[in-house]
């Protein structure tokens, strides 16, 4: 598996620099790759997907192949980025992350499981922007560079802790980051500014009123609905994975993606109406497995 960019400036270093990597003759010139139609992006990229499996990582044309990816499927970024458009946090930063899930999805995707590249990069685009989120959203005043050394200790944990097996001491953090640990100590208590909720917050009425229900110490010990939901899921998993490639390449771009059946449409190359009967005939299937 090669190694995927994980810091936004990497994503900006690797997303300007793309146009600054001339084609090898072999490969097909993409002179823009960004204005390229869904469905032509869709084409190309599986070829590219299948070439770049076979080259040598650090080679000119591995660096063209992998690049060309990525421009061409910013497409994708910038759909699952308008999700989250009314957050407070700049859109320019959240293209910028979401950049980083799509060059992960493209580094660890397996053309040999025959599985649609939108399937497996939407996840992991989503996964970094909510990340981004959840690594960014404070609940006091702190320092810019408090907060992003935060975000250099949760990875480190991580690492860390995936090569142990005990929560790493301050010491190994600041070894680990190359940092002096009274820094480390900063940045942990930094840490308790990062955003939490309060029981005593009052919860407002739906629809955008402004009437007070209640608090969310009321909520404490009651029964969750969600649960009722994870359980149909639970339930449909042993139908969804007798499902094939296209019918789950449907679901998650429906369900997943939150995608429009005309969405869909450009993206596989379908009409609008034929999406409504796959997507029809998809979920009646799923609908009698639960029931029988």
């Amino acid at each position: 598996m090669r190694n995927s960019t994980s810091t936004v400036g990497t994503a900006q270093e690797t997303s300007s620099k793309v146009c600054a990597v001339p084609a090898p003759a072999a490969l097909p010139q993409i002179p823009d790759p960004q204005h390229v139609a869904p469905a032509d992006a869709r084409r190309l990229s599986k070829l590219l997907l299948l070439r770049l499996e076979s080259l040598e990582e650090g080679t000119q044309e591995y660096q063209y192949v992998r690049n060309t990816l990525i421009e061409m499927n910013l497409t994708l970024v910038r759909y699952v980025a308008r999700r989250f458009s009314s957050r407070r946090e700049s859109m320019e930063d959240v293209l910028q992350v979401g950049t980083i899930g799509l060059i992960k999805a493209i580094d660890r995707y397996d053309p040999s499981r025959d599985v649609e590249f939108t399937t497996l990069a939407v996840p992991y685009i989503q996964g970094e922007i909510k990340r981004f989120f959840r690594d960014t959203t404070w609940s006091v005043r702190v320092p810019r560079r408090l907060q992003e050394l935060r975000i250099d200790l949760a990875r480190a944990r991580e690492e860390l802790e995936a090569e142990g097996s005990h929560e790493p001491s301050v010491a190994e953090l600041a070894e680990h980051l190359g940092i002096p640990e009274e820094e480390v100590a900063e940045g942990l208590v930094a840490c308790n500014g990062y955003d939490s909720d309060s029981i005593d917050r009052p919860i407002q009425a739906g629809g955008g009123g402004k009437q007070q229900t209640g608090l969310v110490a009321d909520l404490v010990g009651t029964e969750d609905p969600a649960l009722a939901l994870a359980e149909d899921i639970q339930a449909l998993k042993p139908h969804l994975a007798k499902l094939d490639d296209r019918d789950r390449t449907l679901l998650q771009l429906r369900f997943g993606a939150e995608m429009t059946q005309s969405e869909i449409g450009e993206e596989l190359g379908l009409s609008q109406m034929h999406v409504s009967r796959l997507l029809t005939r998809v979920c009646a299937k799923l609908r009698e497995g639960l029931l029988a």
